[in-house]
């Protein structure tokens, strides 16, 4: 494949090549790292909102709403949709875009589907690169749909810039809510499907819990939408660029400095990885897999084995480096 013809198609604005891109990194090939190195210095200018919360909270009509209000303003509109995998195929089983179908036709809209494969936190491996692809690719907001999440898949706090948690009346107790840990990543509450018996209570109680969080520069507002007659959206909208003006102007030196490391520590882990998962199908680390399967070696003594004959390669390449 020719990824600098691919990469020039991409700079000139065509769609066919954002989408071969994005699957190319889906897929994890070994040509992501370097398809990234040429994408990132264009990264950065596109808004990211996530939008999570539990099963049903209706997020995907939430999300097809506020494509519509961002088109109303002018901007250009990215959706990735992240839902859980086939045990069969891989593939994403839910596939949200068929919630947003009436935005298909619109070019400035691109909407695409990612499967966990499996992973957990509620976003794909592959997110960040392909959030990072469609902000490149010039989009002027990258709307982030999680699956539906529990206690622990939150990953999307350290993805987006503003993280909308969408709740429904039916959503249970407020203890539910904080054990989830939403309380903590919401920078927007939403209280979708207003129309309900309970979404007044909702609402005044998740006040009541905010009121209890430490001071800070932005007051974490709860809304009331119904997603589905659109109501509330403009409000959505107006509260999302206004957390975004706040979060600008909160930022400093030290903040950007702290991002950059903790992106480079996460693209690091990844990468380790994915090259370990290469090698062991591959057959690379076969000898070692062997003394694990017969019960020759203990699995620990295995693991330590691989990261000792790592050591010792790197030391014999650095001395003959020094030779040299």
């Amino acid at each position: 494949m020719d990824i600098g013809s691919l990469l020039e198609r991409f700079a000139g604005g065509d769609r066919r090549a954002l989408a071969r891109l994005i699957t190319l990194v889906e897929n994890r090939t070994p040509e992501v790292p370097t398809i990234m190195r040429q994408l990132y210095p264009r990264i950065g200018r596109a808004v990211l909102v996530g939008l999570t919360g539990p099963p049903g909270a209706g997020k995907s009509t939430l999300g097809d709403k506020l494509i519509g209000a961002f088109r109303a303003q002018g901007k250009s509109v990215a959706v990735v949709a992240v839902d859980p995998s086939s045990p069969f195929s891989g593939g994403a089983v839910l596939g949200d875009r068929i919630r947003m179908q009436e935005h298909f036709l619109d070019p400035g809209v691109f909407i695409r589907s990612l499967s966990t494969r499996g992973r957990h936190g509620g976003l794909a491996r592959a997110t960040r690169e392909v959030v990072h692809v469609l902000d490149a690719f010039g989009h002027d907001v990258v709307l982030v749909e999680t699956v539906g999440v529990g206690q622990t898949e939150l990953d999307i706090m350290a993805l987006a810039h503003t993280t909308v948690v969408v709740l429904v009346p039916e959503a249970g107790d407020t203890i539910q809510v904080m054990k989830a840990g939403l309380l903590e990543i919401a920078d927007v509450f939403v209280v979708n499907k207003a129309d309900r018996d309970g979404a007044r209570r909702l609402k005044n109680e998740l006040e009541v819990m905010l009121h209890l969080r430490p001071p800070a520069a932005w007051h974490v507002p709860v809304l009331l939408t119904e997603a589905v007659a659109n109501k509330g959206i403009d409000d959505l909208v107006d509260k999302i660029a206004a957390h975004g003006a706040t979060r600008k102007a909160a930022r400093t030196a030290e903040s950007e400095a702290s991002d950059r490391v903790h992106e480079w520590t996460e693209i690091l882990r990844d990468e380790l990885s994915l090259r370990l998962d290469r090698a062991l199908a591959g057959g690379a680390l076969s000898a070692i897999t062997t003394k694990v399967a017969t019960g020759s070696s203990d699995p620990y003594g295995a693991a330590l084995e691989v990261f000792e004959e790592r050591d010792r390669l790197l030391a014999l390449l650095a001395g003959d480096g020094t030779r040299r």
